[in-house]
Protein backbone atom coordinates (compact mmCIF):
# COMPACT_ATOMS: atom_id res chain seq x y z
CA UNK A 1 0.00 0.00 0.00
CA UNK A 2 1.02 3.33 -0.40
CA UNK A 3 0.87 5.31 3.24
CA UNK A 4 4.78 4.18 3.60
CA UNK A 5 7.31 7.19 4.09
CA UNK A 6 7.50 8.28 0.13
CA UNK A 7 10.85 9.95 -1.94
CA UNK A 8 10.44 11.73 -5.00
CA UNK A 9 13.10 12.66 -7.38
CA UNK A 10 14.46 13.77 -10.46
CA UNK A 11 16.52 10.65 -11.51
CA UNK A 12 20.23 11.91 -12.56
CA UNK A 13 20.90 10.33 -16.21
CA UNK A 14 23.73 10.22 -18.85
CA UNK A 15 25.03 13.39 -20.61
CA UNK A 16 23.54 11.15 -23.84
CA UNK A 17 20.17 10.65 -21.96
CA UNK A 18 19.58 14.38 -20.65
CA UNK A 19 16.84 15.23 -22.81
CA UNK A 20 14.88 12.16 -22.23
CA UNK A 21 15.53 12.68 -18.27
CA UNK A 22 14.10 16.27 -19.06
CA UNK A 23 10.41 14.86 -18.99
CA UNK A 24 10.43 11.69 -17.33
CA UNK A 25 10.00 11.77 -13.40
CA UNK A 26 10.19 8.83 -11.34
CA UNK A 27 9.77 7.89 -7.49
CA UNK A 28 11.29 5.43 -5.22
CA UNK A 29 8.93 4.00 -3.55
CA UNK A 30 7.37 1.31 -6.71
CA UNK A 31 6.06 1.84 -9.78
CA UNK A 32 2.91 2.68 -10.30
CA UNK A 33 2.40 1.08 -13.52
CA UNK A 34 2.62 2.40 -17.33
CA UNK A 35 0.67 6.10 -17.45
CA UNK A 36 -2.68 5.49 -17.47
CA UNK A 37 -6.48 7.59 -17.49
CA UNK A 38 -9.14 8.05 -19.25
CA UNK A 39 -11.20 11.17 -20.24
CA UNK A 40 -15.18 10.54 -17.88
CA UNK A 41 -16.59 13.64 -19.58
CA UNK A 42 -15.35 16.45 -21.76
CA UNK A 43 -12.25 18.07 -20.31
CA UNK A 44 -12.02 15.85 -17.18
CA UNK A 45 -9.51 13.09 -16.84
CA UNK A 46 -8.96 10.31 -14.25
CA UNK A 47 -5.88 8.70 -13.76
CA UNK A 48 -2.44 7.54 -12.28
CA UNK A 49 0.72 9.27 -10.91
CA UNK A 50 2.44 7.94 -14.09
CA UNK A 51 0.22 10.36 -16.21
CA UNK A 52 0.58 13.00 -14.44
CA UNK A 53 4.21 12.86 -14.46
CA UNK A 54 4.52 12.52 -18.33
CA UNK A 55 5.42 15.91 -19.44
CA UNK A 56 4.83 15.17 -23.05
CA UNK A 57 1.11 13.82 -22.31
CA UNK A 58 -0.10 16.54 -20.36
CA UNK A 59 1.48 19.22 -23.63
CA UNK A 60 -0.15 16.56 -25.99
CA UNK A 61 -3.68 16.40 -24.23
CA UNK A 62 -4.03 20.25 -23.28
CA UNK A 63 -3.94 19.54 -19.51
CA UNK A 64 -3.39 22.79 -17.26
CA UNK A 65 -4.78 21.55 -14.11
CA UNK A 66 -3.69 18.93 -12.04
CA UNK A 67 -5.48 17.79 -8.87
CA UNK A 68 -3.91 15.23 -6.71
CA UNK A 69 -4.79 13.31 -4.03
CA UNK A 70 -2.18 11.43 -2.58
CA UNK A 71 0.66 10.84 -0.11
CA UNK A 72 2.97 13.40 -1.45
CA UNK A 73 2.25 16.15 -3.62
CA UNK A 74 3.71 16.32 -7.61
CA UNK A 75 7.37 17.16 -8.05
CA UNK A 76 8.44 21.02 -8.50
CA UNK A 77 10.00 20.04 -12.15
CA UNK A 78 6.40 19.62 -13.67
CA UNK A 79 5.38 23.19 -12.85
CA UNK A 80 9.21 24.39 -14.33
CA UNK A 81 8.37 22.23 -17.57
CA UNK A 82 4.73 23.53 -17.52
CA UNK A 83 5.00 27.04 -16.39
CA UNK A 84 1.00 27.32 -17.15
CA UNK A 85 0.11 24.52 -14.66
CA UNK A 86 -2.17 25.06 -11.90
CA UNK A 87 -1.98 22.40 -9.56
CA UNK A 88 -3.90 21.56 -6.18
CA UNK A 89 -2.61 18.94 -3.62
CA UNK A 90 -4.67 16.89 -1.45
CA UNK A 91 -2.70 15.25 1.05
CA UNK A 92 -4.62 11.43 1.66
CA UNK A 93 -3.63 7.99 1.84
CA UNK A 94 -5.51 5.14 0.68
CA UNK A 95 -6.90 4.16 3.91
CA UNK A 96 -10.76 3.66 4.90
CA UNK A 97 -10.40 5.89 8.00
CA UNK A 98 -9.20 8.98 5.85
CA UNK A 99 -11.29 12.21 5.55
CA UNK A 100 -11.92 12.69 2.00
CA UNK A 101 -15.68 13.78 2.87
CA UNK A 102 -14.90 17.35 4.30
CA UNK A 103 -12.38 18.03 0.93
CA UNK A 104 -15.27 17.14 -1.50
CA UNK A 105 -16.09 20.96 -1.78
CA UNK A 106 -12.84 22.37 -2.43
CA UNK A 107 -12.38 19.62 -4.93
CA UNK A 108 -15.23 20.31 -6.65
CA UNK A 109 -14.88 24.04 -7.17
CA UNK A 110 -11.27 23.41 -8.31
CA UNK A 111 -12.31 21.23 -11.03
CA UNK A 112 -15.59 23.29 -11.97
CA UNK A 113 -13.05 26.30 -12.21
CA UNK A 114 -11.21 24.38 -14.53
CA UNK A 115 -13.95 22.82 -16.92
CA UNK A 116 -15.79 25.86 -17.18
CA UNK A 117 -12.92 28.32 -18.07
CA UNK A 118 -12.72 25.88 -21.10
CA UNK A 119 -9.50 24.19 -19.78
CA UNK A 120 -8.96 20.15 -19.13
CA UNK A 121 -7.90 19.01 -15.56
CA UNK A 122 -5.88 15.37 -14.94
CA UNK A 123 -8.01 13.85 -11.47
CA UNK A 124 -5.10 11.47 -9.87
CA UNK A 125 -3.86 9.45 -6.95
CA UNK A 126 -1.35 6.84 -7.37
CA UNK A 127 -3.00 4.14 -9.37
CA UNK A 128 -5.67 6.40 -10.41
CA UNK A 129 -8.17 3.94 -8.70
CA UNK A 130 -9.76 4.96 -5.07
CA UNK A 131 -8.94 8.35 -4.34
CA UNK A 132 -9.00 10.36 -7.22
CA UNK A 133 -12.01 8.08 -8.55
CA UNK A 134 -13.81 9.62 -5.04
CA UNK A 135 -13.49 13.03 -6.13
CA UNK A 136 -14.23 12.63 -9.68
CA UNK A 137 -17.63 10.79 -8.20
CA UNK A 138 -18.47 13.19 -5.90
CA UNK A 139 -17.65 15.80 -8.21
CA UNK A 140 -20.06 14.44 -10.70
CA UNK A 141 -22.59 13.18 -8.16
CA UNK A 142 -22.80 17.15 -7.39
CA UNK A 143 -22.82 19.17 -10.60
CA UNK A 144 -25.44 16.64 -11.93
CA UNK A 145 -27.51 16.03 -8.98
CA UNK A 146 -27.27 12.52 -9.42
CA UNK A 147 -27.69 9.62 -7.16
CA UNK A 148 -23.86 7.63 -5.80
CA UNK A 149 -25.34 4.11 -7.61
CA UNK A 150 -25.72 5.96 -10.91
CA UNK A 151 -22.44 8.38 -10.93
CA UNK A 152 -20.23 5.49 -10.11
CA UNK A 153 -21.65 3.49 -13.28
CA UNK A 154 -21.20 6.19 -15.41
CA UNK A 155 -17.34 6.42 -13.89
CA UNK A 156 -16.93 2.84 -14.31
CA UNK A 157 -18.05 2.86 -17.64
CA UNK A 158 -14.71 5.14 -18.55
CA UNK A 159 -12.73 3.90 -16.44
CA UNK A 160 -13.44 0.25 -15.66
CA UNK A 161 -11.26 -0.36 -12.55
CA UNK A 162 -12.15 2.43 -10.27
CA UNK A 163 -12.70 1.32 -6.80
CA UNK A 164 -12.80 3.69 -3.65
CA UNK A 165 -12.26 2.12 -0.32
CA UNK A 166 -14.95 1.15 1.40
CA UNK A 167 -14.41 4.21 3.55
CA UNK A 168 -14.81 6.67 0.92
CA UNK A 169 -18.04 4.41 -0.94
CA UNK A 170 -19.62 5.30 2.19
CA UNK A 171 -18.32 8.65 2.64
CA UNK A 172 -19.96 8.99 -0.88
CA UNK A 173 -22.91 7.85 0.29
CA UNK A 174 -23.36 10.30 3.22
CA UNK A 175 -22.39 13.43 0.86
CA UNK A 176 -25.41 12.17 -1.18
CA UNK A 177 -27.74 11.77 2.10
CA UNK A 178 -26.74 15.23 3.17
CA UNK A 179 -27.64 16.60 -0.71
CA UNK A 180 -24.04 17.08 -1.44
CA UNK A 181 -22.62 18.88 0.86
CA UNK A 182 -21.60 19.28 4.74
CA UNK A 183 -25.00 18.83 6.88
CA UNK A 184 -23.32 19.85 10.59
CA UNK A 185 -26.60 19.29 11.79
CA UNK A 186 -26.63 16.02 10.62
CA UNK A 187 -26.16 12.90 13.54
CA UNK A 188 -24.33 10.54 10.66
CA UNK A 189 -21.84 13.71 10.08
CA UNK A 190 -21.26 14.11 13.79
CA UNK A 191 -20.42 10.93 14.21
CA UNK A 192 -18.38 10.57 11.34
CA UNK A 193 -16.04 13.64 12.59
CA UNK A 194 -16.33 12.14 16.32
CA UNK A 195 -14.73 8.48 14.94
CA UNK A 196 -11.87 10.60 12.89
CA UNK A 197 -11.16 11.62 15.92
CA UNK A 198 -11.41 8.91 18.00
CA UNK A 199 -8.50 7.19 15.11
CA UNK A 200 -6.51 9.77 16.42
CA UNK A 201 -6.90 9.90 20.40
CA UNK A 202 -6.45 6.03 19.79
CA UNK A 203 -2.81 7.04 18.76
CA UNK A 204 -1.95 9.69 20.62
CA UNK A 205 -3.74 9.16 23.66
CA UNK A 206 -5.28 12.80 23.99
CA UNK A 207 -7.27 14.75 21.43
CA UNK A 208 -5.16 16.44 18.60
CA UNK A 209 -5.35 20.35 18.84
CA UNK A 210 -6.86 20.14 15.43
CA UNK A 211 -9.93 18.45 16.41
CA UNK A 212 -11.02 20.74 19.30
CA UNK A 213 -13.65 22.14 17.32
CA UNK A 214 -15.66 19.17 17.87
CA UNK A 215 -15.82 20.32 20.98
CA UNK A 216 -19.15 22.01 21.13
CA UNK A 217 -19.74 25.29 23.63
CA UNK A 218 -21.45 25.00 27.13
CA UNK A 219 -24.83 25.68 26.77
CA UNK A 220 -25.00 26.74 30.31
CA UNK A 221 -23.36 30.28 29.45
CA UNK A 222 -24.94 30.66 25.96
CA UNK A 223 -26.28 34.65 26.36
CA UNK A 224 -27.03 34.69 21.92
CA UNK A 225 -29.98 32.62 21.33
CA UNK A 226 -29.99 30.14 23.76
CA UNK A 227 -31.88 27.10 23.12
CA UNK A 228 -35.80 26.43 24.74
CA UNK A 229 -35.08 22.94 25.45
CA UNK A 230 -32.29 22.03 27.54
CA UNK A 231 -31.14 19.57 30.00
CA UNK A 232 -30.18 20.16 33.62
CA UNK A 233 -28.94 18.19 36.44
CA UNK A 234 -31.03 17.00 38.92
CA UNK A 235 -29.31 17.90 42.24
CA UNK A 236 -28.43 21.42 41.20
CA UNK A 237 -30.10 22.49 38.48
CA UNK A 238 -26.97 23.69 36.42
CA UNK A 239 -27.72 23.14 32.12
CA UNK A 240 -25.25 20.29 31.03
CA UNK A 241 -26.79 20.16 27.29
CA UNK A 242 -28.86 21.70 24.75
CA UNK A 243 -31.82 19.86 22.74
CA UNK A 244 -29.32 19.96 19.80
CA UNK A 245 -26.48 18.34 21.49
CA UNK A 246 -28.24 14.83 21.79
CA UNK A 247 -27.24 12.28 19.40
CA UNK A 248 -30.37 9.73 19.35
CA UNK A 249 -29.86 6.22 18.49
CA UNK A 250 -32.66 3.34 17.90
CA UNK A 251 -32.74 0.29 20.20
CA UNK A 252 -30.41 -2.30 19.22
CA UNK A 253 -28.42 -0.09 16.68
CA UNK A 254 -24.52 -1.19 15.98
CA UNK A 255 -23.55 2.05 15.21
CA UNK A 256 -24.60 5.43 14.21
CA UNK A 257 -22.34 5.51 11.61
CA UNK A 258 -20.03 2.56 10.12
CA UNK A 259 -16.93 3.10 7.91
CA UNK A 260 -16.44 -0.17 6.79
CA UNK A 261 -19.22 -3.47 6.78
CA UNK A 262 -18.22 -6.32 4.64
CA UNK A 263 -21.66 -8.17 5.83
CA UNK A 264 -23.94 -9.01 2.97
CA UNK A 265 -27.35 -8.60 3.36
CA UNK A 266 -28.49 -10.77 0.66
CA UNK A 267 -27.47 -14.59 -0.41
CA UNK A 268 -27.29 -13.04 -3.62
CA UNK A 269 -23.19 -12.53 -4.88
CA UNK A 270 -22.77 -9.07 -5.59
CA UNK A 271 -19.72 -7.53 -7.55
CA UNK A 272 -16.64 -6.20 -5.17
CA UNK A 273 -17.29 -2.90 -6.23
CA UNK A 274 -20.71 -2.63 -4.25
CA UNK A 275 -20.87 0.55 -2.46
CA UNK A 276 -21.07 -0.04 1.57
CA UNK A 277 -23.75 2.63 3.33
CA UNK A 278 -23.62 4.02 6.32
CA UNK A 279 -25.86 2.86 8.16
CA UNK A 280 -29.47 4.34 7.76
CA UNK A 281 -31.98 5.49 10.02
CA UNK A 282 -35.57 4.37 9.70
CA UNK A 283 -38.47 6.68 9.66
CA UNK A 284 -39.08 6.37 13.32
CA UNK A 285 -41.64 8.60 15.46
CA UNK A 286 -39.45 10.09 18.07
CA UNK A 287 -41.50 8.03 20.49
CA UNK A 288 -39.49 4.99 19.39
CA UNK A 289 -35.86 6.60 19.85
CA UNK A 290 -34.30 5.09 22.84
CA UNK A 291 -33.90 6.63 26.09
CA UNK A 292 -32.36 4.57 28.35
CA UNK A 293 -29.17 6.59 27.68
CA UNK A 294 -28.56 10.37 26.19
CA UNK A 295 -25.62 10.05 24.15
CA UNK A 296 -24.53 13.70 23.72
CA UNK A 297 -21.85 15.38 21.74
CA UNK A 298 -18.44 16.60 23.41
CA UNK A 299 -19.24 19.67 25.82
CA UNK A 300 -16.71 22.48 26.74
CA UNK A 301 -17.56 21.55 31.13
CA UNK A 302 -16.08 18.19 30.13
CA UNK A 303 -12.31 18.82 31.17
CA UNK A 304 -11.10 15.48 31.07
CA UNK A 305 -11.79 14.31 27.28
CA UNK A 306 -8.76 16.52 26.07
CA UNK A 307 -6.50 14.49 27.52
CA UNK A 308 -8.15 11.07 28.70
CA UNK A 309 -9.00 8.00 26.59
CA UNK A 310 -12.23 7.50 28.83
CA UNK A 311 -13.67 8.71 32.23
CA UNK A 312 -16.61 10.21 34.41
CA UNK A 313 -18.83 12.89 33.41
CA UNK A 314 -19.45 15.05 36.92
CA UNK A 315 -21.58 17.47 37.05
CA UNK A 316 -19.24 21.17 36.74
CA UNK A 317 -21.03 23.20 39.40
CA UNK A 318 -21.94 19.90 41.94
CA UNK A 319 -19.21 17.69 40.74
CA UNK A 320 -22.11 14.80 41.01
CA UNK A 321 -21.61 11.97 38.22
CA UNK A 322 -23.69 12.18 35.41
CA UNK A 323 -22.18 10.00 32.70
CA UNK A 324 -19.35 8.59 31.30
CA UNK A 325 -17.16 8.99 28.37
CA UNK A 326 -14.70 6.41 26.37
CA UNK A 327 -13.23 7.65 23.02
CA UNK A 328 -12.13 4.31 21.94
CA UNK A 329 -14.35 1.30 23.72
CA UNK A 330 -17.27 3.19 23.31
CA UNK A 331 -20.57 2.51 25.41
CA UNK A 332 -22.81 -0.55 25.22
CA UNK A 333 -26.94 0.93 26.20
CA UNK A 334 -29.21 -1.46 27.47
CA UNK A 335 -31.21 -0.80 24.58
CA UNK A 336 -28.48 -2.92 22.66
CA UNK A 337 -26.97 -0.11 20.82
CA UNK A 338 -23.33 0.10 20.56
CA UNK A 339 -22.18 3.59 20.13
CA UNK A 340 -18.44 4.24 19.55
CA UNK A 341 -17.32 6.96 20.93
CA UNK A 342 -19.28 7.76 23.22
CA UNK A 343 -20.41 10.55 25.72
CA UNK A 344 -23.80 9.69 27.73
CA UNK A 345 -25.78 11.38 30.30
CA UNK A 346 -27.74 8.80 32.35
CA UNK A 347 -31.23 9.98 32.04
CA UNK A 348 -32.02 9.58 36.14
CA UNK A 349 -29.19 12.32 36.64
CA UNK A 350 -30.77 14.92 34.56
CA UNK A 351 -33.99 16.40 34.18
CA UNK A 352 -35.07 18.55 30.71
CA UNK A 353 -37.06 21.90 30.77
CA UNK A 354 -38.26 24.05 28.44
CA UNK A 355 -38.49 28.02 27.70
CA UNK A 356 -40.38 29.24 30.31
CA UNK A 357 -37.56 27.26 32.52
CA UNK A 358 -34.39 28.90 31.37
CA UNK A 359 -35.17 32.62 31.75
CA UNK A 360 -32.08 32.10 34.07
CA UNK A 361 -28.80 30.97 32.98
CA UNK A 362 -26.90 28.80 35.98
CA UNK A 363 -23.44 28.98 35.46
Amino acid sequence: MNWHILIIRCTHKPASMAQEATNKLFREDFDAGPSSYDEIISGLFLGNLTAATDVEWLKEAKINYILTVDSCPLPRKIQELLPNLTVKYIQITDMPREDLLTHFGDSYEFIDHALESNNKILVHCYFGVSRSATLVIAYLMKKYGKSFSDTFEVVKEKRRFVGPNAGFLAQLKLYEEMNFGIDSTSVQFKMYKLQIAADKVRKAKILPQNCTELIKPDPALATVRPEPTVYRCKKCRRIVASASNILPHMPREKQIWRHISTKRTSKQSKPSHEPVEPQKKEEQQPAELCTKILFVEPLAWMPDITHKVEGKLNCPKCSTKLGSFSWIAGSQCPCGSKIAPAFYLVPSKVDWSNAVQNVQVTV
